[in-house]
């Protein structure tokens, strides 16, 4: 797993960012501060010799965590690379195969079937793309790296109990940049607190097990607070009274970054009365249904508390949102 370094582009791509970021300490002295905490958390040393000895940092993997797609395009543009004719046509092709699967995942989570295709496609192409980057290279990388140095470091020691409970051998795991593995794209914990064994085989194989793959995504969007029988929200329409009337609407204070980018929920008739419309400019269903509104660049969304759940799996409307369009040509 150990690579050639290159300090002069390490240090170049830490430059990035917040000037008010630490400085990252030597890799060797952070590494070996990282394999005696690993020896405190009862890892044994031919674990942490297959896992942590000998790793060496990857440059592009801070770079890639410096020009996130969420961070540098339109909406618009990042729908369009997403939310496509030939992610539509393979989306139902896999529904079609896999009918059965997804009803009994439908009975046992309540979550419909097209939200369960959809991140499927959006996170892995429905299975086809899963990653080869090294997990505890990246991880470490991250770990090391200052700017969520304490999420990945934590993230590292869940990698080590996977192995540790043999659910994958070390060697075996590779996944995306961040870490990130398998068809569900779990990190770490997530793994640990919600990948299934579905097909009953002693093993929860988000890698090649389409079954446990599906029942993972399924049931980490019910540990999330999915509610059966609800939809994600809505865009919709806002005049400039709405637009104007929504820098003193209080916001959500907790949660991620993109749920506190949301106003508090009302109902759609409060809604309503303020002169939001259907983008078709139509009045607005009436339903005893909260909604938070969030701007997403120049669109507006109604959002309902199914939307949280998506976010829990990636706390950024540029990837909700796409999950949910998905999700509405698929159903």
């Amino acid at each position: 797993m150990a690579v050639k370094v290159v300090p002069f582009l390490i240090a170049a791509l830490l430059l990035v960012g917040k000037q008010d970021t630490p400085p990252a300490p030597e890799f060797a002295a952070w590494l070996d501060d990282a394999i005696a905490e690993a020896r405190t958390r009862g890892f044994d040393e031919d674990l942490i010799s297959r896992t942590l000895v000998g790793l060496e940092p990857l440059p592009r993997v801070v770079a890639s965590d410096r020009s996130q797609a969420e961070l540098t395009l339109t909406l618009e543009r990042y729908l369009s690379s997403r939310v496509t004719e030939p992610m539509v046509r393979r989306g139902r092709e896999m529904g079609r195969m896999h009918a059965s699967l997804l009803e009994r995942l439908e009975h046992s989570y309540g979550v419909p079937r097209q939200y369960l295709l959809s991140i499927w496609g959006v996170e892995s192409r429905f299975g086809r793309l899963i990653g080869r980057t090294p997990v505890f290279q990246a991880l470490a990388t991250l770990a090391w790296e200052p700017r969520r140095s304490e999420f990945f470091r934590g993230q590292l020691f869940d990698a080590m109990q996977m192995a540790a409970r043999g659910d994958i051998e070390p060697a075996r795991m590779t996944g995306s940049w961040a870490g990130a593995m398998g068809q569900t794209q779990f990190m770490p914990s997530s793994y640990l607190q919600y990948a299934v064994d579905y097909d009953g085989d002693g093993r929860r194989d988000i890698w090649s097990s389409t079954p446990d793959a599906l029942a993972s995504i399924a049931n980490y969007l019910k540990g999330y607070g999915w509610e059966p029988g609800e939809t994600w929200g809505r865009e919709v329409r806002v005049n400039d009274a709405v637009r104007g009337a929504l820098t003193s609407l209080p916001q959500r204070g907790m949660g991620c970054y993109a749920i506190r980018t949301m106003t508090t929920p009302q109902s759609l008739d409060q809604w309503g009365e303020m002169g939001v419309r259907r983008v078709d400019g139509s009045a607005l269903p009436v339903a005893p249904v909260q909604a938070g509104l969030a701007m997403v660049g120049d669109r507006a969304f109604l959002l309902y508390g199914n939307y949280d759940a998506i976010l829990g799996y990636n706390c950024a409307h540029f990837y909700a949102l796409s999950v949910a369009m998905l999700a509405d040509r698929l159903r």
